[in-house]
């Protein structure tokens, strides 16, 4: 029996939007030309923010005394989860060095980069989180600059919970710019902060877009899109449960797919049925981003078997997949393309979006076939050395030569003749030219 839509994904209709890779290559133009003259523009015509850029001491300790103690509490809890994950994440990236023959070395390094920049998105919602996930996994990686920045909304400034969360994070500096002008001002270095190595963090399509026009002379952690998320759940699973966790990554917006693959009809059905509810209980604007979201993007996947089910799973490549089924072991162990894996009814998304530990800046629209998320390791580079003895040099030297000159690079041959000469070992070799 093949996999049945009880629901399928009518799609989004056009939207009516300016071409963003003119708009970015214009601005990011002036950036460069006028630089911070260009920033403080930008802010103030498209954020309507005119006050200070870098935001001093004084005002993010001020923000702190805003935000409520058991608010503090609860994200100094997922800094702590995201700081011990980064960590030990760092821990399994391990120096090496090894002896692949007599007198052969050679072995790797792990180098945290130089400078981060950590891009944290404003306007409809705080994302305090997305604070703590880069800040402090550039931090646990090693990396000794960190500049972070954030729209400022005008007369406030950045939110007073995302400036707190900068902070306890590890942030160097702050700067108050969001969009283009916001990432331009990391990877060139303005405002006093030293050129950014690498940019991370999500935002709106401008933000991507700035950040793949600037990818290769600056590094960058991934291309993202609208995020998205998968749940995959048997007969065992609540209906009222999946439903709310569809909806609940519905509130992300119209252009965030989610979708459910079970092999219970019984289930799809009493899912489909209470999704309507769930989504009537949110409050506005929520309500209406959770319904357009379902409306255009949302599916239902009926599928026969578990294995179809994994099938499908590994085809969407989820930027989020969730599994509430029994036997979780073969579902963990039999999964391979997601952003992050959540087992077991108990474990929400959310919890990963927020506070668990795990990064959660992820994969979108199927890259999770070939890449995974943020991680410390984006903050590190693995550079590998050698070192060669007399011991080993006769024979190396000889590959070398050989494999030049069948290349036809007889300048290269000859770096390897001078050292077998240097030691008096034949060449075994007749040269050209």
């Amino acid at each position: 029996m093949p996999v049945t839509h009880l629901k399928t994904a009518p799609g989004l209709p056009p939207q009516p939007q300016g071409d963003a890779a003119d708009t970015v290559q214009i601005m990011l133009a002036r950036l460069r030309e006028t630089r911070e003259e260009a920033a403080r523009d930008y802010a103030a015509r498209l954020d309507g923010w005119e006050g200070e850029i870098e935001v001093p001491q004084a005002t993010i300790e001020a923000a702190a005394q805003q935000v409520p103690e058991d608010l503090k509490a609860h994200i100094r809890y997922a800094h702590d989860n995201i700081r011990r994950f980064a960590e030990a994440q760092r821990a399994s990236a391990t120096d090496f060095e090894t002896e692949l023959r007599p007198g052969l070395f050679a072995g790797q390094k792990q180098i945290p980069l130089a400078a981060a920049g950590a891009y944290v998105p404003g306007g409809r919602y705080a994302h305090i989180a997305s604070a703590l996930m880069t800040i402090t996994t550039a931090r646990a990686a090693g990396v000794p600059d960190i500049t972070a920045c954030s729209p400022a909304a005008p007369g406030r400034g950045i939110h007073p919970a995302i400036l707190y969360a900068m902070s306890l994070a590890g942030a160097t500096r702050v700067l108050a710019l969001g969009g283009v002008q916001g990432v331009a001002a990391m990877a060139f270095g303005l405002f006093g902060a030293p050129p950014a190595d690498i940019l991370v963090g999500p935002g709106n399509q401008f933000v991507a877009e700035a950040k793949r026009q600037l990818f290769g002379p600056v590094g960058i952690d991934m291309f993202a899109g609208p995020t998205d998320s998968m749940i995959l759940a048997d007969a065992t699973a609540d209906p009222l449960t999946v439903a709310w966790d569809l909806v609940g990554q519905a509130e992300h917006g119209w252009n965030s797919p989610v979708w459910l693959a079970t092999d219970s009809q019984p289930l799809a059905e009493a899912v489909l049925d209470a999704i309507p509810t769930c989504i009537a209980q949110l409050p506005e604007p929520n309500r209406a981003s959770a319904q357009s979201s379902w409306d255009a993007l949302g599916e239902v996947l009926l599928c026969p078997t578990r294995e179809e089910m994994a099938e499908t799973a590994d085809r969407y490549a989820p930027e989020h997949l969730h599994v509430q089924a029994a036997d979780l072991d073969w579902w963990k162990s039999r999964l391979t393309a997601y952003g992050s894996l959540f087992l077991g009814a108990e474990t929400t998304v959310a919890f990963g979006d927020k506070a668990s530990g795990p990064n959660h800046v992820l994969p979108t629209s199927g890259a999770a076939r070939y890449t995974g998320g943020l991680s410390v390791h984006k903050f590190l580079k693995t550079v590998t050395w050698q070192r060669v003895t007399d011991q080993a040099l006769p024979d190396l030297a000889r590959a070398t030569a050989a494999i030049s000159r069948a290349e036809g690079m007889e300048g290269h041959a000859r770096t390897a003749d001078i050292r077998l000469e240097r030691i008096g070992a034949p060449l075994k070799l007749t040269r050209t030219g």
